[in-house]
């Protein structure tokens, strides 16, 4: 499988784009006045305790206040199943009540482990981690896991005993292998808890001598965690359209991981290499076609078939349609077959537009069980190149496979775009007519309040074309009624469903 990782940048925007064998599988952006602050670390102080929630708010110096739940400060770490750079899966040990941990005013280190998404808050931790490229720094705890991913007994004792020797004489911490250290000699885990023993010494300097609401650690900028997080023995080519960012990048892999990036005659590293074309790298790539369609509720697939795409605060929906797909032999193999196609191109959209939470999959209906099996494993197969953590779960007794993605940020979507100014996000609008029966109901309820000789009435001009061609008879029998004079004006500052009723 052919991949490449693409590197845009502007002056305030900054994307890299994951692509296999040609097609856009993964886009991360990155905005000077919005990046985002997973991974950050903070000197917060907690501005209110919930008991009724478990729960406290803390003040971090975002714009609102974060949510630090009981479970995220006293749950014992599992380290097991734990990797990348997110903070280890904790166990099911019922929390001390909040009142206990916390109290108002109480200064606490916490880490931020989801971006504030919509109107909620961050969401925090008190359980730091600070990821390198081959580990995951844990400074509260002792313990030293393994990857699940890692699967050989004897890599994983070997990885195991190697960190914790390693570890002594920096402190003794914990820390968690992630899969990229498999294979991995000495040397480079020497030099990962090396620098993790630094940037935690830098942490708690920086604890001590800042004010509350200061942040204490920040994670690298996009690029360089895209090389740190995205960067596999499969990667064929990271190619950067800015020459600075490109020498910073090569740095960067040439000290934290020289054995995943070798270097060329120059000394720096090979796969990575800086794009000087005339044209747009991500439209070379037809990266920007992609991310339009992506912006798209329709997804087509090659066969005539078609996915629709919803996405609500509650859950994503995903609909498989056959469309014009005809098939060649009967109803249930041309179902099994779409069914096939639409299982992988779910999986890339999830991936692609970063839809997480809760996602139902309803596809279409079919009778053979040994075809659901299939189509199940189709899904979780292709699902299994994604960095999020999916569970997927079996056909439902009506037919449809729910599932979760792990979300951290906010989909593509809504990183992109912002509710109707028309609609207020509703994707409907009311009808021309409809307005007009508002706007004379609204005639009607102005008149009986005030008294005014005359009434004008300011809306769109679409809706006062229709008032005064199709209504016209309905509006003198209103001026009849009311024993007033109506006039109608157009004003293309008005939105469809908005109008005034003035009295003159």
């Amino acid at each position: 499988m052919s991949e490449e990782i693409l590197v845009n940048v502007t002056p305030r925007e900054t994307r890299v784009a994951v692509v296999e064998n040609g097609m856009l599988q993964e886009l991360h952006i990155e905005r000077g006045w919005s990046r985002g602050v997973v991974g950050n670390i903070y000197k917060g102080k907690v501005q209110r305790v919930m008991p009724g929630m478990q729960a406290a708010f803390v003040e971090i110096g975002l714009e609102r206040a974060a949510f630090l739940h009981a479970n995220d400060i006293q749950r014992p770490l599992t380290a097991r199943g734990a990797d990348a750079a997110e903070p280890p899966i904790q166990g099911a040990v019922p929390a001390a009540p909040i009142s206990e941990l916390l109290r108002e005013g109480q200064d606490v280190v916490v880490q931020v482990v989801k971006d504030p998404i919509g109107s909620k808050g961050a969401r925090l931790t008190t359980q730091i981690s600070i990821p390198s490229r081959y580990l995951v720094l844990l400074p509260q705890s002792k313990l030293v896991g393994v990857s699940a991913r890692i699967e050989d007994e004897a890599e994983r004792a070997r990885l195991k005993g190697l960190v914790t020797e390693l570890a002594a004489p920096h402190g003794g911490f914990g820390y968690i292998v992630r899969t990229n250290a498999e294979g991995q000699p000495a040397e480079a885990l020497a030099e990962d808890i090396a620098y993790l023993s630094r940037a935690w010494a830098l942490v708690e300097a920086r604890v001590r001598d800042s004010a509350v609401g200061s942040c204490v650690y920040e994670d690298l900028s996009l690029p360089m965690r895209a090389v740190r997080d995205l960067m596999r023995r499969d990667v064929e080519k990271v190619k950067v359209d800015s020459r600075e960012t490109c020498e910073r990048l090569r740095v960067f892999a040439a000290q934290y991981m020289p054995p995943l990036v070798p270097a060329d005659e120059t000394g720096l590293p090979a796969r990575i290499e800086h794009y000087g074309g005339a044209r747009p790298i991500f439209d070379l790539y037809g990266v920007e076609d992609e991310i339009q369609r992506a912006l798209e509720k329709e997804v087509p697939l090659k066969s005539g078939g078609y996915l629709v795409i919803d996405q609500t605060e509650a859950m994503t929906t995903v609909d498989v349609n056959t469309g014009s797909f005809l098939g060649q032999r009967n109803l249930e193999e041309t179902v099994y077959r779409t069914n096939l196609e639409a299982a992988q191109a779910v999986a890339r959209q999830l991936r692609l537009r970063n839809l997480g939470g809760i996602i139902i999959i309803d596809f279409i209906d079919m009778h053979d069980a040994e075809h659901r099996r299939q189509v199940l494993r189709t899904l979780e197969k292709s699902l299994a190149r994604d960095h999020a953590r999916t569970t997927v779960y079996d056909f439902s007794p009506l037919g449809l496979v729910e599932m979760t993605r792990k979300r951290t940020v906010e989909s593509l979507e809504r990183q992109l775009c912002e509710p109707c100014h028309e609609c207020g996000g509703r994707g409907m609008l009311k009808t021309a007519e409809t307005v007009t029966y508002e706007i004379f109901r609204e005639i009607t309820r102005a008149v009986r309040q005030f008294d005014a000789a005359r009434l004008l009435v300011i809306a769109s001009p679409k809706v006062v074309a229709r008032i005064t061609d199709e209504e016209s008879a309905a509006v003198a029998e209103l001026e009849e009624f009311l024993g007033k004079s109506i006039r109608f004006q157009g004003d293309t500052q008005y939105l469809q469903e908005q109008f005034d009723v003035v009295l003159l």
